[in-house]
């Protein structure tokens, strides 16, 4: 397009209007439409403005020579929809209703649009609705008000959308459905979601504020809490409109209304000003995960409405909303969101006068709890259990005859439905917080923290609920390693410890490998599963490679990590990563801040392949990464980056800062060498493409094949060893022990048609005698069969590992037919 191509239709419409040639105007209009693909935005919007400028009389004319266009033999479907778009603007004020039938039907189909862009201009069409008197259909005025929120300008469009205040919500999504259902004709309720609506802003005004509790004190909290809660927990749900997907782009039924957005904004806000309640605390900790979960193309679904939860809670007054602050720390990772939890946690541990780490451990509520890891409530003739099994919560009953049943007696749900409803939503509230309290505690070998001794008995130890976590792990009092076992600390010759000054968490690179392994035996002897590897947990020692490159570590290097799986594990490991997309462009490496030893630790990669859509997502970033160093640097100095698709890695200095070297790795704590590249060897045994049993043939082009066979077959990990250790222990007590055995690299296994043998670190098959691969592909919620003791949870490529034995075992029962054609 250029300036001339807009002055010539101006042009024309001076000539054809003074000439009277009106019909031939209508026809230059849409060889213009068709000039600008139907984007009216820019230089173009001057030649609208020249049409809405013409006298009411010369408009009806135009308007019926667009009527003609439109019904004629000639006129395609996108001639048919840019006259209906130019009749909308020519049309304002104009008596008659042109092409009302049509024009509804555009509307109609408009609609199921997620949004156009704003120099469509099809504002003139439900312009021209409202002129008439006629209601908008609500899927319209989302659609308008959907397109008005993503508009780069403010214009007509949005002053469209404003006068459009019928429903308060858009629909298309369940809970907007159901507060619009619930809110009915009340003036009152649909003033306080339409105020709702109004929350553009990171937080609310004085103004807003002052307002909304206006609308508040008109109703009855209790029932806006409870129908809010209500709500909250129908975010998310698949839309009750779906909208076409976009040729390009992601899916946005996966996504929020973005109008809708704000109005849960501010229904946040809202709950804000009532009277703190536990169910309040749920629901906005609820919505910030809701709200953070991915979507393909997108990332996070809504940030805004994410951190306008975290703000609510920040708002809140009690324990359950400083619990949700405490758990959500733990568990999100979007790095905005992230920054909000820790600035709140921070504000009320200063407000307190606590340290921040004083803070989450008090902020960690009993849920009801009257033991440790254990409670009972009598409801008429039948007790409800609480029992806290590994990092899970189990609800049983005894009913009035003391027998022991998993189901609800029926006597509870017709008499104590309140209760009841109350003690479920306690089993999930610790399910949430164990899983929290977990990651907590397995950050703490890097954190250097030291417990005075009672406040360690207080907040660990003895609390209901942390120390079902804590009694299950080993811990260091002023010097001397102990358990915790009937009812008692203890130690190896279980002599108990019952005082001391300070406690630290216990980890194995401190002690010597007799030690370590006594340990074991002692948690063994004791039958207790721990939480998270700890007595066997992996240690990574200084190498003799590592001495030799004196500042950085080989050892995790030449790897092929899928890019997304290797961010999300970095986030929740704590670690700083931003995606790598194939433009033209530098990033950092993989990066740990490590305050407590003033340290900062870097893993080193760069995008794989050059082809756009084979080695990207269709938004550009790289499905795999090829992994290098790891590097130590002070916590402070300058960092490094280096071309997204690789290349050398430069330390970037500004306002005259001077280069930093790399510090010796012989000068790194062994923990925190141990810890790091634990983390590193997490991020490959996970995310390392070498895992993937359906990628036998190597990938795009085969080019992956080398490696992914001599990581899916090769020499084991520090953790695949930690593995194969534990089924030294494990393979004689299965069902299936006289078909297993263990040599080097594998387990082996017997069947009745073929012999097997399974890789200890990737779970990859090899079917013996010739060693032709057999792809399983594992259910992604494999669970560990039967065994009887483990020594810790959260192995999961124990579970697969043990999974296909159990299946390969008695490969002649297998009936997937998948897995027969291999056999």
């Amino acid at each position: 397009m250029t300036m001339g191509h807009v002055q010539h239709y101006k042009d024309l419409i001076r000539e054809r209007t003074a000439a009277g040639e009106l019909r031939e105007l209508a026809a230059d209009l849409l060889k213009a439409a068709r000039i600008n693909n139907g984007n009216w935005a820019g230089l173009w919007s001057g030649v609208l403005d020249r049409l809405a400028e013409l006298p009411p009389g010369t408009r009806s004319g135009l308007a019926e020579g667009l009527v003609a266009q439109y019904h004629s033999e000639k006129a395609g479907p996108d001639a048919r929809t840019n006259a209906l778009t130019l009749l909308g603007i020519v049309g304002r004020g104009l008596p008659g209703e042109h092409l009302r039938a049509q024009r509804l039907a555009e509307l109609d189909e408009l609609s199921r649009q997620h949004s156009f862009w704003y120099g469509a201009h099809y504002e003139g069409l439900v312009e021209m609705e409202l002129a008439a008197g006629h209601p908008i259909a609500p899927a319209v005025v989302a659609v308008f008000r959907r397109s008005a929120c993503g508009a780069y300008e403010q214009g007509h469009l949005t002053d469209i959308a404003r006068k459009l205040t019928h429903p308060a919500l858009n629909v298309g999504e369940e809970w907007a459905e159901r507060a619009l259902t619930d809110a009915g004709d009340d003036p009152g309720w649909q003033a306080l979601l339409a105020h709702a609506a109004t929350a553009t802003s990171a937080r609310p005004t004085a103004k807003w504020n002052a307002r909304a509790r206006v609308l508040v004190g008109a109703l009855d909290a209790e029932e806006i809490r409870q129908r809010v809660v209500l709500w909250f927990a129908l975010v998310g749900r698949p839309r009750t409109l779906p909208l076409d997907p976009w040729p390009y782009g992601p899916d946005m039924n996966e996504s929020y209304d973005p109008y809708n957005a704000d109005a849960l904004r501010g229904l946040t806000w809202i709950l804000a000003l009532l009277p703190p309640h536990p169910d309040t605390a749920r629901a906005l900790g609820a919505l910030v995960e809701t709200s953070l979960k991915k979507v393909a193309g997108v990332g996070p679904r809504n940030p805004k409405v994410a951190n306008a939860g975290v703000n609510a809670l920040a708002r809140t007054d009690g324990e359950a909303a400083l619990a949700e602050l405490a758990r959500l720390a733990t568990r999100v990772t979007f790095k905005g969101t992230l920054k909000l939890l820790n600035a709140a946690l921070d504000q009320k541990a200063e407000a307190l006068g606590l340290s921040r780490e004083e803070i989450e451990e008090l902020a960690v509520p009993g849920y009801g709890l009257t033991e440790v890891g254990r409670t009972e409530r009598v409801l008429g003739d039948a007790t409800a259990i609480i029992t806290v099994h590994g990092t899970k919560a189990l609800l049983t009953w005894r009913n009035a005859a003391g027998k022991t049943v998993r189901s609800v007696p029926a006597a509870v749900r017709r008499d104590h439905p309140e209760d009841l409803k109350e003690l479920k939503a306690a089993v999930k509230d610790v399910d949430k917080m164990l899983s929290a309290q977990s990651e907590r505690l397995d950050r703490q070998f890097l954190a250097r923290r030291v417990w005075p001794y009672a406040a360690w008995r207080e907040r660990c130890l003895d609390h209901p609920l942390v120390g079902a976590l804590a009694r299950r792990l080993l811990w260091t009092v002023d010097g001397t390693s102990v358990g915790f076992t009937d009812g008692e600390l203890r130690t190896l010759a279980d002599t108990p410890v019952t005082e001391g000054r300070e406690v630290t968490l216990w980890h194995p690179v401190d002690h010597e490998p007799a030690e370590i392994v006594a340990w074991r035996d002692w948690l063994e002897r004791h039958g207790i599963t721990q939480p998270f590897k700890q007595a066997h947990r992996e240690v990574y020692l200084l190498t003799d490679a590592e001495r030799t490159t004196g500042t950085y570590s080989n050892r995790f290097a030449a790897h092929v990590l899928r890019q997304h799986q290797f961010h999300s594990l970095a986030a929740v490991r704590g670690w700083r990563n931003r995606l790598r997309l194939c433009v033209d462009d530098e990033a950092p490496p993989a990066m740990r801040d490590l305050p407590a030893w003033g340290l900062r630790a870097e893993y080193w990669t760069e995008g794989d392949g050059h082809e756009y859509g084979v080695d990207t997502t269709d938004s550009g970033s790289y499905l795999r990464l090829r992994t290098d160093q790891v590097r130590f640097y002070p916590i402070d100095a300058p960092e490094n980056s280096a071309h997204c698709a690789g290349g050398e890695y430069s330390m970037w200095l500004r306002d005259g800062q001077d280069p930093v070297d790399p510090l010796p790795l012989t000068e790194i704590p062994p923990l925190v060498l141990s810890e790091v590249l634990r983390d590193v060897d997490l991020f490959v045994g996970v995310a390392s493409v070498g895992n993937d049993p359906t990628w036998q043939d190597g990938g795009p082009g085969g080019r992956f094949q080398e490696y992914w066979t001599s990581y899916g077959f090769g020499e084991l990990g520090a953790s695949a060893e930690t593995r194969r250790v534990l089924l030294e222990r494990l393979v004689p007590r299965l069902a299936i022990a006289d078909r297993c055995t263990l040599e080097g690299r594998f387990l082996h296994v017997k069947g009745d048609r073929h012999a097997y043998k399974i890789h200890l670190g990737s779970g990859n098959i090899l079917r013996t005698p010739n060693d032709q691969y057999l792809c399983i592909v594992p259910k992604s919620a494999t669970t560990t069969p039967e065994t009887g003791y483990l020594p810790y949870e959260g192995d999961r490529m124990l579970a697969v590992i043990l999974s296909k034995a159990m299946l390969l075992a008695a490969d002649t029962e297998i009936m997937d037919p998948t897995i027969l054609s291999q056999l």
